[in-house]
């Protein structure tokens, strides 16, 4: 991040991180640089770059200008070193866990993770000799009592997907660091505009930049961001070597939704706050998980944490799985979908979709119940989403 940035807030970087206007054409958004390899003024200047003693760009696998701009900005938003833009979330989670653990280490995640996060640890990473161990990391003494020697690594989400648990950052940053290991932190739900987990003692965030930070529904991409030079250096071979490298395009498509990133969250946050008590209330309703409702079990964590509740909501009908198969089937305005964080509302059904894979006991250990359901409110008139929601819970 240069200098003259350092000083602004979030919701100015969104605008300008990254955002340098083109010094050959004047352009003030950036180009988008499809090309697979760049030239070399002689053999002498490629031989410097391969070896690291000169600055430029090589071959897209390890660079390029676009994905550096995007790079760039989610780096100064989030307080990090750098970052790599990687082709999906579930890439750049793959790329943390291939630099960081190796054979006979272990790890310690958060038991409701996004499902496949979880599943990839567990089935494959095993073959490779890594232990995991997934507990509530809401709950400090059950992260205290997983950590071993060996662990070298623990991997929170939080808010957690779907149950909206929230863990203590701070917290699970002093345990992990007291035992040698790195604090990961998934901060798709909250984005940097809501929380900081660097700042709160993370090692590395991570992002599905499908999400929130391009919030249009039409872009597949993932972010790592080390808090350090170390991590840095240390995750940069892995990220070039796994392929794991973002699409310009698709670069540049992202780094244009992250321009509205600070708009689009808190005008579907406004909307999720008058939703989820809403909800609450609904007689229809048998419970609701939001950060800003008072009934939260750490909403006051939340409330300390958080610069804000977001626009996730987790809840269950008192009729459970059928009802919610119902009234799912009846939304008209929401989508029934995966995903999360566009500016279209979208609703859907962990149990048989994003946690399907998970084995049922770690599904209903973990808070995924099977009649959970998980609302993802958009940036629509709230009043159009409560008539949806009530005319479905009509049908439930």
């Amino acid at each position: 991040m240069s200098h003259d940035l350092a000083h602004l807030g979030r919701n100015t970087l969104t605008i300008h991180a990254g955002g340098e206007i083109d010094r050959t054409t004047g352009a003030v958004a950036p180009a988008i640089y499809q090309t697979s390899t760049f030239a070399f003024a002689s053999c002498e200047q490629g031989a410097a770059r391969f070896a690291g003693q000169e600055d430029g760009f090589i071959y897209t696998r390890m660079g390029n200008p676009t994905t550096a701009r995007l790079e760039t900005a989610v780096a100064a938003l989030e307080g990090g070193f750098g970052g790599f833009a990687t082709a999906s979330g579930m890439s750049a989670l793959c790329t943390v866990l291939f630099a960081v653990l190796g054979q006979g280490d272990h790890m310690v995640g958060s038991s409701s993770v996004y499902g496949p996060s979880r599943v990839v640890v567990e089935r494959d990473f095993s073959r490779f000799g890594v232990t995991s161990t997934f507990v509530e990391t809401a709950d400090l003494e059950a992260v205290r009592a997983a950590l071993r020697p060996e662990t070298r690594l623990v991997f929170v989400e939080t808010p957690a997907n779907p149950t909206m648990a929230i863990t203590d950052l701070a917290a699970v940053a002093e345990l992990a660091h007291a035992h040698g290991a790195i604090l990961l932190v998934d901060n798709t739900f909250s984005s940097p505009i809501l929380q900081h987990p660097i700042a709160l003692g993370a090692d590395i965030v991570m992002h599905s930049m499908t999400k929130f930070l391009n919030g249009h529904s039409d872009v597949v991409a993932g972010m790592v961001v080390p808090a350090s030079e170390a991590l840095y250096r240390r995750i940069q071979p892995v990220h070039a070597y796994l392929g794991a490298c973002m699409d310009p395009h698709q670069a540049w498509l992202t780094l244009r939704g992250l321009r509205t990133l600070s708009m689009r969250v808190r005008t579907a946050q406004a909307g999720a706050q008058q939703v989820a008590p809403w909800l609450e209330r609904h007689p229809k309703v048998e419970w609701v998980r939001y950060p800003g409702l008072p009934s939260h079990p750490q909403y006051e964590l939340g409330a300390r944490q958080m610069e804000g509740p977001g626009s996730l909501i987790s809840f269950e009908l008192r009729g459970g799985y059928e009802a919610g198969v119902r009234m799912l089937n009846h939304v008209k305005l929401m989508t029934l979908a995966v995903s999360l964080g566009g500016v279209e509302s979208l609703i859907q059904h962990p149990a048989s979709m994003t946690h399907a894979a998970m084995p049922r006991p770690d599904r209903i250990a973990a808070g995924i119940s099977d009649g959970l359901v998980r609302l993802s409110v958009g940036c629509e008139d709230v009043e159009d989403i409560l008539a949806d929601l009530s005319q479905a819970l009509d049908q439930a």
